[in-house]
């Protein structure tokens, strides 16, 4: 059996629209990435690896920060 609590993943089909109006304070990952997401129409149809491949950025570094902070949110 085990213990402790299971860490959330980003779902590949997440948006990055729902993952900032899940957990706001994903807003600040967006933002620190320089990524201008916040009210952007495309953000609601852009995954993480769509948003990643736009901005040229690394798809797993944006992924680790985003699931951060989605965890910290969720307890």
């Amino acid at each position: 059996m085990r213990t402790g609590k299971m860490k959330r993943k980003l779902n590949d089909d997440a948006t990055m629209d729902g993952i900032m109006r899940e957990t706001p304070a994903a807003i600040r990952v967006v933002l620190n990435h320089g990524m201008l997401c916040v009210g952007c129409p495309i953000a609601s149809f852009h995954t993480v690896s769509d948003a990643a491949r736009e901005h040229e950025l690394d798809e797993d570094q944006l992924r680790r920060d985003l699931e951060s902070v989605i965890e910290s949110n969720a307890n």
